[in-house]
């Protein structure tokens, strides 16, 4: 029987990535087998994160098929990409592989597929596996009407699909990437006004 792990959820935002998944792994279609699994990680000395879902087996063969990739060009994830794609085009016994993955560096969010699709997702904003719809939509809007930062927005979706999909659990584990592109010299809402200078009056 099978082992499926999901859901990955990956925002990026004023310069950080995140990317969130759960810790469900279910064994054919009403198992759990696993509350506690880690489907989320850092590779090629935590320059690159990267979440999977789908078959487990076929998520990690796809895992490590990818961080060859990286180590023979020297961490560009792009063209580690596109590569890997090729490769499963030409190769008949790898090109099914049945599950997905995002991975992010500090520049590039991508998606791969065990099919050998490579897509650069719009706004920022992807998710994969059973929960992903849930996930994505959540994200979203968070996205769009909240001053969230990455992390929370992706932890915030993945918790709205655990409680949707019956295939994913709040046991969330995320991961981050990239430097934050706010201006810190901008007073917040939070911060307390100066106060203003107490003229004294002119006696009489």
């Amino acid at each position: 029987m099978e082992f499926r792990g999901t859901t990955i959820c990956a925002v990026k935002k004023n310069g950080i990535t995140a990317i969130a998944g759960d810790g469900q792994v279910t064994m054919g279609e009403s198992v759990i087998f696993k509350n506690t699994a880690i489907k989320v990680r850092r590779i090629f000395g935590g320059k690159v994160i990267l979440g999977f879902a789908g078959s487990v087996t076929d998520a990690f063969a796809l895992t490590e098929r990818f961080e060859g990739m990286l180590n023979k060009f020297g961490g560009n994830l792009m063209r580690s990409a596109v590569e890997l794609a090729e490769l499963w085009r030409s190769d008949k016994i790898g090109r099914k592989l049945d599950a997905m993955m995002i991975t992010a560096d500090e520049n590039t969010l991508l998606i791969l597929s065990g099919t050998g699709e490579v897509i650069e997702p719009d706004e920022g904003v992807c998710a994969i596996g059973s929960g992903g719809n849930y996930a994505l939509a959540a994200a979203r809007a968070l996205y769009q009407e909240t001053d969230f930062d990455a992390e929370t927005i992706a932890r915030k979706a993945l918790k709205i699909a655990s409680e949707i999909c019956v295939f994913t659990n709040d046991n969330i584990r995320c991961e981050i990437v990239g430097e934050s592109t706010v201006n810190t010299d901008m007073p917040t809402a939070s911060e307390k006004k100066p106060r203003a200078k107490r003229v004294a009056k002119k006696e009489d």
